[in-house]
């Protein structure tokens, strides 16, 4: 069953002004007529360069962005027609870990305060509750109760990134944009966190699509891939059929291109 049904997305910016003031002629194309299917308890793993459109699409998906066409289903609901309360229900279920683990953390509050503030405002509940719930989503990711009064600075990028991992689980959703979580790590940390996301996939029964310029890792944590070139979808299977068999030029450099790494 498909949770996320994406018809047709397009996404147009329009080149801005040159240096000298004048207004630059034409558009980009960062998404291109996209249609994708993800089912639920599935990692889609969207693979494919800078540049090739694969954040923005991650973005228009829960929209963070709006599109300039096309059509986005969250469990069979338009969210394109959605107005702003009932959006505000939908991002309960749908939720994003950044790709940048410092600089999606405000500086200003501490652990406690960075997992709860999701449920501050989505959840009504006791101060000693909403505690409970960030002691356990700090178990779930691995990180000890000590750090609840800590600040961003104090910890190691994959720390962070774990932090925001938690408090991407606080509203407990059902689908997860995964945005090139580990691309800011070092390989080893990198391995660690996805591990971790395959772990809490199957505690929590996640949906994810995990975003990445790095075949090895989709390989590992995807159940399909899909391939993006120059904002446009150029192949899509499962990931056996495209790792071992890919039809796509694009596709063929891309996993020749890729070195081998251990998770």
């Amino acid at each position: 069953m498909s949770l996320v049904e994406i018809r047709n997305l397009t996404k147009v910016f329009p080149l801005g002004e040159s240096m000298f003031g004048a207004r630059a002629q034409g558009e980009v194309r960062a998404v291109d007529d996209v249609s994708l299917d993800i089912h639920a308890g599935e990692t889609l793993g969207l693979v494919g360069e800078s540049g090739s459109g694969k954040s923005t699409l991650g973005r228009l998906v829960l929209r963070l962005i709006e599109p300039t066409s096309g059509s986005v289903r969250f469990e069979g609901r338009d969210l394109l027609a959605a107005g702003h309360g009932e959006m505000r229900r939908l991002r309960r279920d749908m939720q994003i870990i950044f790709q940048d683990p410092f600089g999606s953390l405000d500086p200003r509050m501490n652990v406690e305060d960075i997992i709860s503030e999701p449920l501050v405002i989505h959840e009504a509940m006791s101060l000693a509750v909403r505690h409970a719930r960030v002691l356990e989503l700090l178990g779930a990711v691995g990180l000890d109760p000590s750090v609840l009064l800590r600040f961003p600075h104090e910890f190691s990028g994959g720390q962070r990134q774990r932090i925001g991992i938690a408090r991407a689980l606080a509203l407990r959703p059902k689908f997860i944009v995964a945005d090139e979580p580990v691309s800011a790590l070092d390989v080893s940390v990198g391995a660690q966190i996805v591990n971790l996301l395959a772990q809490l996939q199957r505690e929590f029964g996640l949906t994810y699509l995990f975003i990445s310029h790095s075949m090895p890792v989709v390989r590992y944590l995807a159940t399909r891939i899909a391939v993006m070139y120059r904002g446009r979808l150029v192949e899509v299977g499962d990931t056996r059929q495209i790792t071992e068999q890919p039809q796509h030029p694009y596709t063929r450099s891309l996993v020749e291109a890729t070195p081998e790494i251990a998770v």
